[in-house]
């Protein structure tokens, strides 16, 4: 605290020295003002003391505003580094290309408007200014298509496929980014299919992801710490198969919105797909035009093809809702309901499949004994 003190008033001094040097020259610039613009004749004995005089109340005056003006302008600056450290990289990129171009073309607009009379000085400065924000606004929403304009020619990138770098080809088709939902890391089957390679392109973890998790590993319910501890160390896993390909985007969009509308706005924004679990989100993002590449349903598609007529052997574990049924489960975790087969809980039994039912929460065998 100390170090930081003395720091402290040495600006204020610092900061006061300057404000009465500049309110000092002030002084001396209103003295040529009066002697050589409006010809104020002062003889020598009378002009240097108001000389002094002026310099010393324009250094008052400097020490009474200059120092507010230079607080303004260090919370000012304060502020725009703060946003400019939360606006990613690509946005500043792309915004200060579209508005150089586009301060380009106001340049050559502007050029007939300095021949109206009164008005051609300020038009010109206020259509450089509207022009070099549509630009930067334009390019920033317009990024994905500059950017697949100008990688639009083969190159050899280098790809993370279950941990191991490979050399791979690019040819200008457009990958779009995979976003990770709370859920989905939490469930923990996305590292196997990052394992796997099936998962192209960069995969995004908004820092307001971590924060939920963070959040729900700190909770007091053992149930959820465990829960968002797990998660946390899947993330850590993943970084480990394929740093390269995992991306924490420190994001403050949608700022004051739940995860949910901030994942939504962020897929929409950087024109990518949202990787879940979450049945009500899966339904909010198609009805907003969003993407979604949902984990169950990957996993529903994966599961064999049961037909009719087939024949397999479950394990009986226990009745199901109607009088004389028994339930058993296949590895993959399918529900098999065996007509008449609660007589055979806690045992093996050759069922043959009737008929096989398809839900939103999954697939379920219905089969019978055989004989």
């Amino acid at each position: 605290m100390r170090e930081r003190e003395v720091r402290g008033l040495k600006m204020d001094k610092l900061t006061s020295s300057v404000s009465f040097i500049l309110g000092a020259f002030i002084g001396f610039l209103i003295h040529r003002f009066l002697t050589k613009v409006i010809l104020l004749n002062l003889d020598a004995g009378v002009s240097i003391p108001v000389l002094i005089l002026l310099a010393a109340v324009g250094g008052l005056f400097g020490l009474s505003v200059f120092p507010v003006v230079f607080r303004g302008l260090r919370k000012a600056t304060s502020k725009l580094e703060a946003y400019l450290q939360k606006v990613p990289t690509q946005d500043l990129v792309v915004g200060t290309f579209g508005a150089i171009i586009f301060l380009l073309i106001a340049v050559l607009l502007a050029l007939p408007f300095t021949q109206i009379p009164y008005v051609g000085v300020y038009l010109p400065i206020a259509l450089t200014l509207f022009m070099g924000y549509l630009g930067m606004q334009l390019a920033i929403k317009k990024r994905e298509e500059l950017f697949n304009l100008f990688t639009s020619v083969p190159r050899s990138v280098e790809r993370v496929v279950g941990g191991q770098r490979d050399k791979g080809q690019k040819h200008g088709s457009y990958c779009a980014p995979k976003i990770l939902d709370t859920s989905v890391i939490i469930d923990g089957r996305i590292l196997d299919i990052c394992k796997s390679g099936f998962i192209d392109g960069t995969i995004i973890v908004p820092t307001f992801i971590l924060e939920e998790l963070q959040h729900i590993a700190d909770s007091a319910d053992p149930l959820k710490r465990n829960r968002g501890r797990r998660g946390l160390d899947i993330l850590g896993k993943m970084r480990k198969e394929a740093g390269s390909q995992i991306q924490i985007l420190d994001s403050d969009i949608g700022n004051g919105s739940d995860v949910d509308s901030k994942l939504l706005k962020l897929a929409q924004s950087t024109n990518g797909k949202i990787i879940t679990n979450d049945f009500n989100l899966n339904k909010v993002a198609q009805l907003r035009g969003v993407a979604v590449l949902n984990i169950n349903e990957l996993a529903n598609a994966l599961k064999p093809v049961v037909l009719p007529g087939e024949e397999m052997t479950v394990y009986v574990i226990k009745d199901g809702k109607e009088a004389g049924q028994g339930i058993a489960y296949l590895d993959d975790g399918t529900m098999v309901v065996v007509d008449s087969g609660k007589r055979y809980i806690g045992e093996e039994v050759e069922v043959a499949v009737t008929s096989v039912l398809q839900t939103a929460a999954g697939r379920m065998i219905f089969a019978k004994p055989r004989g």
